[in-house]
């Protein structure tokens, strides 16, 4: 998976399309992202012993990775990432512009 945990992203399809945020979480066995402050879903729960709170709840919810693109600061638009490798490390970079992210 390209996106990781505080990477700036775009969001290209759903409910929350053209909007950006930032990724809270990486879930790279699901292939899952979540996105700070987007995809909020209320929850209604039941206490259940002294330690959880009843009522309704917001959570964040997860998006899948293809609906999400990262965001390229330097030609300001969504990113196709590369890797570059130089020596022993490797590197994400925009296939556009060729900035590394």
């Amino acid at each position: 998976m390209k996106i990781r945990k505080g990477d700036d992203v775009l969001v290209l399809a759903g409910k929350f399309r053209g909007e950006r945020a930032k990724v809270e979480e990486a879930l790279p066995g699901a292939n899952k992202v979540v996105l700070e402050g987007l995809n909020v879903a209320k929850r209604h729960t039941k206490q259940t012993g002294a330690t959880m709170q009843a009522g309704i709840i917001e959570k964040v919810m997860p998006l899948h990775v293809s609906n999400v693109a990262l965001w390229c600061a330097k030609h300001k638009g969504p990113a196709k990432v590369g890797f570059k490798v130089e020596g022993d490390t490797k590197t994400r970079v925009c296939r556009k512009c060729g900035e590394t992210l």
